[in-house]
């Protein structure tokens, strides 16, 4: 290589840069370069927006997750508190209602002291309490055995009177309750001393017309 073309060439190169230089346009190895950073700092973005999507959605994707378990939770708990007001102690009125309680106590006390007393010359009047203050299997029960019960009164000159010491409400509702009921009954017979008897009956009884009528009696 001659010095002379050396020296042309480095000339020219000069020139043709200066040339550029002059006309405003960035030098080829300038160019490259700002391309080059250009293209990192895209790359750079576009990493960050991928990463960037899912932190963005992961808190509504949490917050909807909450939303459900909170529904479901309070349908758990509604559900529990169902229950429990609903619950055979929680339905039983004896355990809360003070009034109707002692009402249908009294009421099948005072039944059964007329049923389960009679004279000799007083089983007609018997036989019409029964009538008003049984029904159903009750009242059944008590017709097929009255017919012997007064026919020995009669005979025997039998009387008999019964003392209902206590009246436990055990379960109570609307219209029905169920009750156990302890008794004292004196037999006197004419010429006889008199004799005591306890008794303990199971007594169904439902509320009819605003009264509490016995439809079933259990020997107990």
């Amino acid at each position: 290589m001659k010095p002379g073309s050396g020296t042309t060439t480095q000339v020219v190169t000069d020139e043709t840069d200066a040339e550029r230089a002059a006309e405003g346009r960035v030098p080829e190895t300038a160019e490259r370069a700002s391309d080059g950073e250009t293209g990192a700092a895209d790359g750079a973005s576009g990493v960050d927006e991928t990463e960037a999507g899912p932190s963005r959605r992961w808190p509504r994707v949490l917050a909807g997750l909450l939303v459900v378990v909170l529904l479901a939770a309070g349908g758990a708990f509604y559900v529990a508190g169902r229950q429990l007001r609903d619950t055979p102690a929680t339905s039983n009125k004896a355990l809360t209602d003070s009034a109707a309680t002692t009402q249908v106590a009294g009421d099948v006390t005072n039944a059964l002291g007329k049923v389960f007393s009679y004279g000799p010359g007083e089983t007609a009047a018997t036989k019409a309490s029964a009538q008003q203050l049984l029904a159903g299997k009750a009242l059944q029960q008590y017709a097929a055995l009255f017919g012997q019960v007064e026919k020995q009164a009669a005979d025997q000159k039998l009387t008999l009177t019964t003392h209902v010491v206590r009246a436990g409400v055990t379960r109570l509702t609307h219209d029905s309750a169920h009750l156990l009921v302890f008794m004292d009954q004196v037999y006197e017979r004419r010429g006889k001393a008199a004799s005591t008897a306890a008794a303990q009956l199971s007594v169904t009884a439902q509320l009819r017309q605003g009264r509490w009528t016995i439809v079933e009696i259990d020997a107990r």
